[in-house]
């Protein structure tokens, strides 16, 4: 199984690095980003141990989970499939990029490269994913990496006390590439 994907702009998809810790631990200090996390990541031990929940997880083969990586090794941010069931062939994908890197592209190719991915060396059909719908830019990185809009959970997720409505995506296998 192939785990380092060469993207155009000189990227690459490659797992999650012990040297990408100082790279984590600062996009998870930007504001908001926290929700992205499994757990806290205050420090560079912390971000240390978010990269070892991540290699755990795909030595066991429960979810994967990539860095978005300049030319020079640098993780601009991430891109992961998780909740598979193979039984339905199906995964949940999420991504996130550091400020440095929104707006560049990075986390539209890193899903797109994702999904490829999950279609030929995980054997998966259909991929789904959701953001808030006060999130015009992950709707914009979702439907750049072929993710078609499915429909509205409505205030589905809680953040400090304020309910916010998901919308959904989902990428079949037999969809024409984005």
């Amino acid at each position: 199984m192939s785990d380092r994907i060469q993207l155009p702009e000189g990227l690459v998809l490659r797992p999650w690095e012990t040297a990408d810790a100082p790279a984590v631990r600062g996009a998870f200090a930007e504001p908001g980003m926290e929700r992205q996390a499994d757990a806290a990541v205050g420090s560079v031990s912390d971000a240390g141990l978010w990269i070892g929940r991540r290699q755990e997880q795909w030595s066991r083969g429960t979810a994967f989970a990539f860095a978005v990586a300049d030319a020079t090794g640098s993780a601009l941010g991430g891109v992961a499939v998780s909740s598979l069931d193979l039984r339905h062939a199906t995964g949940w994908v999420s991504y996130w990029t550091g400020s440095a890197a929104r707006g560049r592209g990075v986390a539209t190719l890193g899903c797109r490269a994702l999904a490829h991915w999950c279609f030929t060396e995980l054997g998966l059909f259909r991929l789904e994913l959701g953001h808030r719908t006060n999130n015009p830019a992950s709707c914009r990185v979702a439907l750049a990496a072929g993710f078609a809009v499915e429909g509205l959970q409505r205030r589905k997720l809680a953040y400090d006390g304020v309910r916010h409505d998901v919308e959904t995506h989902a990428r079949l296998a037999t969809d024409p590439v984005a």
